[in-house]
């Protein structure tokens, strides 16, 4: 496979670990141009396409997604990977970027925990992207409480 910039095998691997087998691809296809984003070090901190925003790279190496890195994601893999379902009640909410909670939670990869990121969803469109507050047990069986802290929401 072309690499599409210097880098992406090891963005890959990274993803791959962080979000399962296949993610690395999913996130960082050969056929796409891609912009980054570099810090003084040059270390590679956020990655771009004409779609939008895909990923930033934290100081501890993990990824942060973009709107375009979860709907990559959510493209990807079979539900429920990677996903937290909520109900219809909370679409306006969380497009706006408001936090997704427990209560309104219709479904859950079974794998989450607490502070892994994720895509927030609803019939299969991604609403967010944030940071799971709750383990996946937690979101389905709690009635009140933070289940993601929504990063970002989709137009």
């Amino acid at each position: 496979m072309t690499e599409p910039f210097e880098g992406a095998t090891t963005l890959r691997r990274i993803a791959d670990y962080q979000f399962g087998r296949g993610a690395g691809d999913a996130l960082f296809s050969a056929g796409d141009d891609y912009e980054l984003k570099r810090s003084s070090s040059d270390r590679i901190r956020q990655v771009r396409t004409d779609d939008g925003h895909v990923v930033s790279v934290g100081v501890d190496g993990r990824f942060t997604l973009g709107i375009e890195g979860g709907r990559r994601l959510a493209r990807s893999f079979e539900p429920p990977a990677c996903r937290v379902a909520v109900n219809k009640e909370s679409v306006p909410f969380v497009r706006e970027g408001r936090n997704a909670f427990a209560r309104f939670v219709t479904g859950v990869d079974p794998e989450i925990r607490p502070g892994d990121e994720v895509c927030v969803v609803h019939d299969g469109t991604v609403l967010g992207v944030g940071r799971a507050e709750l383990s996946a047990g937690a979101m389905a069986d709690f009635d009140t409480g933070m289940a993601v802290m929504v990063r970002d929401g989709a137009d």
